[in-house]
């Protein structure tokens, strides 16, 4: 059995196999509730064979959006909306994931096909952010507003509120943000934290909301549950966050209950210089892995059954997550089994059409009258 299909199990919980559907903004959310889109959209992942779904990020706060379409878990009516979404998934065979974020200074920004970057105004429907220090994004961002110790703490409530909110709607496995650039991260990297309070300078000190964050969110996430932490590995930028500081942090984060950790990069400052290539970020899955001692997810470009099945048996990771792959083709998991040997059943009304080629149809001798 190809390692990419051989089941992974988290405490409590076994995925049916490797694969895992990494969180990807839809932004086409109506007040953080997800619509028929949403349904579809991580339905058909589901129907596709991926082992786990996990949502996009979904806000804990209204003001932790990326964008006002942004799905969101701070309230119960988004719960109940996403209950329906999760049986779904469930009901393919799949496991549900959500992933919980803040944006941070990133928040209140257009979706991308509404925008070019930069904060939406106050008069067009936009709202004042808030980060670790009054720094923005880039030009045309709006300034944050710097959190005090007490909005710190409604943030840490905030997470854990929206974990209960999560367990309550079926989900399976949470997922904390603390990767891309937003809330979270911004805490983690120096280029973006310039506090002098114990939630900034030191390397203790910046990795303290996220500790705290993580403590939260275990406290009322099922111990039969598993719990990861996306991270960016590496701000690409001098004087920013880096690999080592991840290592140490994912040794921290293993002694808080988190199981496994999403590796990621970037997104922390505009313009880094990124070296793009297939699998870019697998050595950052493999030396936290080593070095930590702790479960980790590969990510970023990510295309080919082969490739991913590589990535496993050299034990770089434990975990394939693929995104933009997902969203050419929804059946690649079921494609990638195909090509590896592997037997992974088809949904039954498509079972028929996957059994060998499809025969080309004979050219008509005549026209149709």
């Amino acid at each position: 059995m190809p390692r990419l299909f051989q089941p992974l199990t988290l405490r409590g919980l076994t995925l049916p196999n490797r694969i895992a559907v990494s969180p990807m903004c839809q932004y086409s959310a109506v007040e953080g509730l997800p619509t028929d889109w949403h349904l579809v959209h991580y339905g058909g992942l589901a129907q596709g064979g991926a082992g786990l779904v996990i949502t996009e990020a979904a806000a804990v706060v209204p003001e932790g959006r990326i964008s006002p379409e942004d799905l969101g878990i701070w309230n119960e009516a988004q719960a109940e909306a996403l209950a329906r979404i999760v049986r779904f998934v469930h009901s393919q065979g799949a496991v549900s994931g959500i992933q919980l974020a803040h944006a941070g200074r990133k928040a209140s920004a257009p979706s991308p096909w509404k925008g070019s970057g930069g904060s939406i105004p106050a008069a067009a429907g936009g709202w004042a952010p808030v980060a670790p220090s009054a720094l923005a994004f880039d030009t045309g961002w709006t300034v944050p507003t710097a959190l005090d110790e007490a909005g710190i703490q409604d943030v840490v409530r905030a997470f854990a509120d929206a974990a209960r909110r999560s367990l309550d709607a079926g989900f399976l496995v949470a997922e904390i943000h603390a990767a891309h650039g937003y809330l979270l991260h911004q805490f983690l990297s120096p280029l973006s934290n310039r506090r002098e309070d114990r939630y900034g300078g030191s390397f203790e000190n910046r990795i303290r909301l996220l500790k705290e964050v993580v403590e939260a969110v275990r406290a009322v996430w099922p111990e039969r549950q598993p719990l990861f932490a996306r991270l960016s590995a590496t701000d690409w930028t001098e004087g920013g966050w880096n690999l080592e500081q991840s290592i140490e942090l994912a040794r921290v984060l293993k002694g808080l209950g988190v199981d496994l950790v999403d590796c990621s990069s970037g997104g922390l400052v505009p313009r880094a210089e990124i070296p793009l290539g297939p699998g870019y970020q697998v050595p950052f899955a493999a030396r936290i892995r080593a070095e930590a001692g702790l479960a980790t997810g590969a990510v970023g470009l990510i295309t080919d059954p082969h490739q991913a099945e590589q990535i496993l048996a050299q034990e770089s990771a434990d975990l394939v997550l693929l995104a933009r792959e997902l969203l050419r083709d929804s059946r690649w998991p079921l494609r990638a089994a195909q090509a590896l040997g592997a037997e992974t059943p088809w949904p039954a009304p498509y079972a028929r059409a996957a059994k060998g080629p499809i025969p080309l149809r004979q050219p008509l001798r005549q026209p149709l009258p």
